[in-house]
């Protein structure tokens, strides 16, 4: 099983985050943290003699959870649902926020993979995200996260933002690269509606760059990676080998989840016929959370039922992101059916057209389909 932890506070919100994290909220931590640990001993409940395989704690910003909370927060959950030996234990945090003490307590309960939202180099794009960081932040943080005893490092970093050039966007991949990181996470900058950096783009204080421009960052992203010894392993993930996010392969390949924490999210096998799998989702407010988890009515989260059909194009959706494909044995396995009985004659279609290719008892896209991702899931829903 994966576990999923939400931290939603965080120091300021960016320009760019429709994420459920608010500033200004610390005096509700005590409280939050409790309530986690009481979803935590419910979800125990319903799912007894749980390990986990991989946890992943996201935010907000968890960096910024004082060092006595994210203790009892840690202490709370791994209580029941300890760590599988070998298990992947991440957490996010953000450059300027941490600290040896919080980096203490974090290691000492099982973190051993931490991820960091660098997003660029140069100062003018950071203050366009909404970012309070510099790149002497990060190389800071990347130093006391090493003398810590991290060994596997990731830097998120964002390509397409307004005002970026092709060759800003080779510096940042460059000041990345020095800091020798493990694994790099590259993301096309998705305006989202209702966040400030999407409403001065529509007002035109703001302009992306051209689908080209962004397209050829994205070339030079792989090319570069590729050259220092990264292999991408998913549309946007890099990593040296042995360094692939275990957890979210696991999302991609739809393992169950259980999420913990304001605007959680869970996914679980069905226990009824015709639900292949149940999703549910928590309260985004954390006041909201915080009163559902002392009240214990759990009725309050938003349920889901993921039917035989809609899972098997999950399986779809997720997996042609990953560079290796969607394998016919795993896929068969998961869903009792042939892959190709489903979707034959799509994928030959695609085939085809170049968008699609068979190796290996798996399909994946080409490097022309990922470009067009989309449209070629759109081509695969069932009728």
């Amino acid at each position: 099983m994966e576990i999923y932890l939400h931290i939603p506070f965080c120091g300021s919100k960016c320009r760019y985050c429709d994420f459920a994290s608010w500033p200004g909220q610390e005096a509700l931590m005590p409280a939050y943290v409790e309530a986690v640990c009481a979803e935590a001993q419910a979800m125990a409940e319903a799912w007894p003699d749980t390990q986990a395989e991989t946890v992943f704690i996201g935010g907000g910003t968890p960096s910024i959870l004082p060092p006595e909370l994210l203790d009892r927060l840690l202490d709370g959950v791994l209580r029941r649902f300890p760590l599988a030996p070998g298990a992947e234990f991440t957490s996010e945090a953000n450059p300027g926020t941490l600290t040896a003490a919080w980096l203490e307590t974090a290691l000492r309960h099982g973190v051993n993979r931490l991820s960091m939202g660098m997003q660029a180099l140069q100062p003018e794009l950071l203050r366009t995200l909404g970012r309070r960081h510099t790149f002497a932040d990060v190389e800071a943080s990347v130093r006391l996260a090493r003398a810590a005893g991290i060994r596997n490092l990731s830097l998120d970093l964002m390509f397409g933002l307004p005002g970026q050039t092709e060759a800003d966007w080779a510096e940042s991949l460059d000041a990345a690269l020095s800091l020798e990181p493990e694994h790099l996470s590259c993301y096309g900058l998705i305006p989202e509606d209702g966040t400030p950096l999407k409403a001065d783009l529509d007002a035109g204080r703001l302009t992306l760059p051209e689908e080209e421009t962004e397209r050829a960052m994205y070339d030079t992203a792989i090319r570069r990676l590729a050259g220092a010894g990264f292999a991408q392993y998913e549309i946007s993930n890099f990593a040296r080998p042995g360094f692939a996010c275990r957890h979210n392969i696991g999302y991609w390949r739809r393992v169950p989840y259980i999420g913990l924490g304001a605007a959680a999210a869970s996914c679980l096998p069905g226990r009824g016929e015709g639900i292949e799998s149940v999703r549910t989702t928590n309260p985004a407010g954390i006041r909201d959370y915080i009163a559902m988890a002392g009240a214990g009515d759990w009725s309050r989260r938003a349920v889901e039922t993921v039917s035989p059909e809609d899972a098997r194009f999950e399986s779809m959706m997720l997996g042609l992101r990953m560079n290796e494909g969607v394998s016919e044995e795993d896929f068969r396995r998961m869903h009792g059916v042939s892959l190709t009985s489903v979707y034959g004659p799509r994928l030959r279609s695609l085939a085809a057209r170049g968008l699609v290719e068979h190796a290996d008892g798996c399909w994946r896209l080409t490097r022309r389909g990922m470009d067009i991702q989309n449209s070629i899931l759109v081509e695969l829903m069932e009728d």
